[in-house]
């Protein structure tokens, strides 16, 4: 399985103005190869490839003291990212899908170049604590807050630039966890925006609202940075104000969701949930902004990756009329968004309407068909996530 684990760096004064011509470099060699491939097909009707263009890394090394200073399996990469971009660009074309033609990247859209592990890059101990060595950088400071398994094999690094803040991402391999018996019990789950989750067992999830609650901070930065002329300095730093203040959300997001995540798979043997497109939530005017501080896709993405470890089974069912149907005699009660208690007429069960979603979520888990909405077995995560 992959995983990518993410450590912040401090580079000295000296590192990070390499670290930042060396970023520089990489940007302008993507947009030189960008340029060459359009002026080639716009010219002579000729396609050029990323083995032509690879093979003038050499030359560019040779007379460009900056290609130099550049690793060039690095540079590699970077000729491997336009490339990626070119591939995915001609498919969404082939499929007849919106295709948009990849475009020059400006300083503030390109923030990372990659390394493979081994060439130009190494984790070194020196005076008892582990150090990043970049080539022609030296040995920077590393958060070392966690350490890589001994089973793990390190792939490739990506050197990442946020808000003037440097991290290492260590993409790597690591053998599939060997599945142990968890001794918990099973529990449905029902997401939304009121109550984050809602758990068959009555549990409820509040919403901390990241958002909402630093609206009042973030509204006083944005009309800060609407009064500034633009093209100031002091519409940079405005500017910054706001981003820092985006991503302290963005990272308060983030670190609820990964303990929340890491408690229910630690607590329950079988989850199960809805599977749940949350699209119509963006899409609706009145749901996006709360749809989006929610983030309930990173919910799915977690607990999806973590089980794997915890050796917790995940079951995605159908999520359509969970909400209406009664849980305790399967009669059919409807009512609308606004009604947050379930009462049946039937056997008389007065519940929260997203508990009793919760317990229908639960029974489907546990009496459809395997093969259709559930498989009965851990959902592999369809992707890394840095950690």
């Amino acid at each position: 399985m992959l995983r990518t684990y993410k450590y912040r760096l401090y580079p000295n004064k000296h590192q990070g103005q390499t670290l930042d011509h060396l970023l520089e470099t990489h940007r302008t060699v993507y947009n030189d190869a960008l340029h060459e491939r359009r002026e080639a097909w716009m010219r002579c009707g000729i396609s050029v490839s990323y083995g032509t263009q690879a093979a003038q890394i050499k030359d560019v090394r040779a007379f460009d003291p900056d290609g130099a200073l550049c690793n060039y399996s690095s540079l590699q990469h970077t000729m491997r990212r336009l490339d990626k971009a070119f591939r995915a660009f001609f498919r969404r074309v082939k499929a007849g899908q919106k295709a948009g033609y990849p475009r020059f990247r400006g300083k503030s859209r390109f923030d990372s170049f990659e390394y493979t592990y081994g060439d130009g890059c190494k984790l070194r101990e020196s005076d008892g604590r582990i150090r990043l060595y970049v080539q022609n950088v030296g040995e920077l400071r590393i958060k070392y807050h966690r350490p890589i398994p001994d089973d793990a094999k390190i792939k490739h690094l990506v050197i990442k630039r946020r808000l003037d803040k440097w991290y290492a991402c260590f993409q790597m391999e690591m053998p599939e966890p060997e599945s142990a018996p968890h001794g918990g019990p099973a529990v449905g789950v029902d997401v939304g925006l009121l109550h984050l989750l809602a758990l068959s067992d009555g549990t409820f999830v509040e919403n901390p609202r990241w958002l909402r609650e630093s609206q009042r901070t973030l509204r006083v930065a944005q009309r800060r940075l609407a009064r500034r002329k633009k093209g100031s300095q002091r519409r940079r730093r405005a500017a910054r104000q706001v981003a820092n203040l985006h991503d302290k959300i963005a990272n308060q997001r983030c670190d609820f969701w990964h303990k929340t995540t890491r408690e229910l798979v630690n607590a329950y043997s079988l989850i199960a949930i809805e599977d749940l497109p949350l699209g119509f939530m963006t899409h609706n005017h009145h749901l996006a902004l709360s749809a989006h501080d929610a983030s309930l896709g990173m919910f799915r993405q977690m607990i999806e990756y973590k089980a794997e470890e915890a050796g917790t089974r995940i079951v995605a069912v159908n999520p359509n009329g969970t909400s209406q149907v009664c849980s305790k005699c399967g009669s059919v009660v409807r009512k609308a968004l606004s009604v947050r208690l379930h009462l049946c007429p039937e056997c008389g069960i007065v519940i929260d309407r997203d508990v009793n979603a919760a317990m229908n979520v639960l029974q489907r888990a546990r009496t459809e068909p395997l093969g259709h909405k559930v498989d009965g077995c851990v959902m592999p995560a369809l992707r890394s996530f840095p950690l």
